[in-house]
């Protein structure tokens, strides 16, 4: 890591586009002149966190000298990089066996991408770093955000692009259509709230609408994977809506919904008609990328499919989607290295997987959950879903309470609605028995929640947090509704064993300990004592009781 108390700005520049230029920034300033040198740093600054293996530098540098050749050569321009920088090499490079990392913190790119090609003027004759070069010239957005994210051509897809056009009127008068385009964009900004899908805005949406346009146009126009399109009906005081959920590419319509209410109803802004279509495009979009991944490699899936796939996969909880969810991961990372929310999904990933006893190596696992979200960070610290995994990774794996509050205030800071940063937030508080703000807090998540795929997690958290307010019942609804939807989250079965047990219903707290016990083979009460955050507050003294009260091993 860069030592920040010795280093006050950054310690290496470098210019990828036009002329490669690497130099240094310190009070002796240097550059790096060799051609190969310039693009062992190339490699390290665009790779995901900054990180290469050996053997990928080796052959991509040095393919034609062999395997020893190659070794003895990378070797050489470490060391010859090393006495160039002087004490700021092992504060910016760390050199394993294995794998060779540059720390992003200590590297700051300069130019822009248009300013001439990507490694402009840099020829090496190695296979490997001509098809790298040519990858990235091919497609050069994938390195847009090194530049930061204001950057104005920082844009990629990797989640999918939706548009909600105005409700046209096909029976009504004039005045009806401000209901139309009203509903329309109560539903946008609902959507908006989600980070898995990006949200036209409803101004372009509306300026379309006027136009007469085949749905192609409106894929051209807008850049579009789906759209909600629909007609209103309008007798006396009686609305009747017909929506269509629509694949913009294929021209398939996913699904139709309708709704019938009165003009009041409809005019509440949390109206039922909007709430399930809100909850149904969520659900929609998750399973048609997962449907769509199914049985395809990973490169044959299309950027916005990525990502949305393996976040739903992560959360099915079952250990081959589980796997298969971290490669779809890291390949949304490999297509567009510098986008924060896919780094801090990474993070996600890596908590999960310790969390429900998947991991085989806690303490490595725990390191790169903050590898990831640091380099989410690292692209953009202003991101709010970035910061609030982080303060996951705080609050779960490195118990760090006080670190992660200040995480989540940030992230509430920067965007007040951000559903997940109030459902980690009161989770914290019920880990601290501060129950109503925990009941609070997960109650607003709840209310915020746009797109409910993963609906099941926050139904989970909300028992921890009514658990630690002692309402037992309401903790016991949360935890059977989360686990209606999804029964392999092992912490909800925590929530309902001790919700049971409280309740007086030993005997059915028992059949599900026993259920529990059979999932995870290895669980005690004092497992759970020694790794739950909450495990010192009265919070987690009624839990470890309920366990041991329900059969669970001590």
């Amino acid at each position: 890591m860069v030592d920040k108390k010795n280093v006050g700005t950054k310690l290496l520049e470098i210019s990828l586009f036009g002329a490669c230029v690497v130099r240094g920034t310190g009070p002796d300033p240097f550059e790096i002149t060799g051609t190969k040198h310039k693009a062992l740093f190339a490699l390290l600054c665009t790779a995901p966190l900054g990180r290469c293996t050996r053997s990928y530098l080796q052959q991509t540098l040095w393919g034609r000298s062999g395997a020893e050749g190659g070794r003895q050569s990378l070797r050489r321009a470490l060391s010859d990089i090393k006495r160039l920088l002087g004490a700021d090499f092992d504060r910016l490079v760390t050199a394993t066996n294995a794998e060779i990392k540059i720390d992003l913190a200590g590297v700051r790119v300069v130019g822009e991408p248009g300013h001439g090609a990507f490694l402009e003027g840099i020829s090496i004759p190695e296979d490997g770093f001509n098809e790298w070069v040519a990858a990235i010239r091919a497609k050069p957005e994938q390195l847009f955000s090194l530049y930061g994210p204001t950057f104005s051509g920082a844009t990629t897809a990797v989640v999918p692009t939706i548009s909600i056009l105005p409700f046209s009127v096909v029976f009504g008068d004039d005045s009806h259509r401000v209901l139309g385009d009203w509903l329309a964009e109560q539903i946008c900004r609902s959507l908006s709230r989600s980070n898995l899908v990006a949200v036209i805005s409803h101004l372009s949406a509306r300026a379309l609408s006027l136009q007469t346009l085949a749905l192609g146009q409106v894929r051209e126009q807008l850049n579009v994977d789906y759209c909600v399109t629909g007609t209103l009906r309008v007798i006396d005081d009686t609305v009747i809506l017909d929506a269509d959920f629509i694949d913009a590419t294929s021209g398939r319509i996913l699904w139709t919904r309708n709704f019938t209410g009165s003009q009041a109803d409809f005019m509440t802004g949390n109206s039922n008609a909007e709430i399930d279509i809100v909850r149904s495009v969520g659900r929609s979009i998750a399973s048609d990328a997962i449907q769509h991944t199914r049985s395809r490699q990973l490169h044959e899936i299309e950027d916005h499919h990525l990502l949305i796939a393996g976040v739903g996969l992560m959360n099915q909880l079952r250990l081959s989607s589980f796997a298969r969810s971290r490669e779809m991961i890291n390949e949304a990372i490999r297509r567009a290295p510098n986008t924060a929310e896919a780094y801090a999904w990474l993070g996600d990933w890596y908590v999960k997987s310790v969390y429900n006893g998947w991991s085989t190596d806690h303490a490595a696992d725990t390191q790169r959950a903050r590898d990831a979200t640091a380099r989410a960070l690292d692209i953009d610290p202003e991101n709010a879903f970035s910061l609030t995994i982080d303060g996951v990774v705080n609050t779960t794996l490195t118990q760090e309470l006080d670190v992660a509050e200040h995480r989540f205030d940030q992230a509430l800071d920067r965007n007040p609605n951000e559903a997940m940063s109030w459902l980690q937030k009161g989770v914290l508080h019920a880990f601290r028995d501060e129950s109503a703000e925990a009941v609070e807090a997960t109650d607003m998540a709840q209310r915020l929640s746009p797109i409910d795929p993963f609906g099941y997690f926050f139904d989970s958290l909300s028992a921890t947090a009514y658990f630690s307010a002692g309402d037992f019942q309401k903790s016991l609804e949360f935890s059977e509704r989360s686990l209606k939807v999804n029964n392999r989250h092992n912490s909800t079965h925590r929530a309902q064993i001790a919700a049971l047990y409280h309740l007086g219903r030993e005997e059915e707290a028992r059949v599900v300990a026993a259920r529990l016990i059979e999932r995870q083979p290895g669980f005690t009460v004092q497992n759970y004592l020694r790794n739950h955050p909450a495990a010192e507050q009265e919070m987690g003294r009624k839990v470890a009781e309920a366990l041991r009260g329900a059969g669970v091993p001590e």
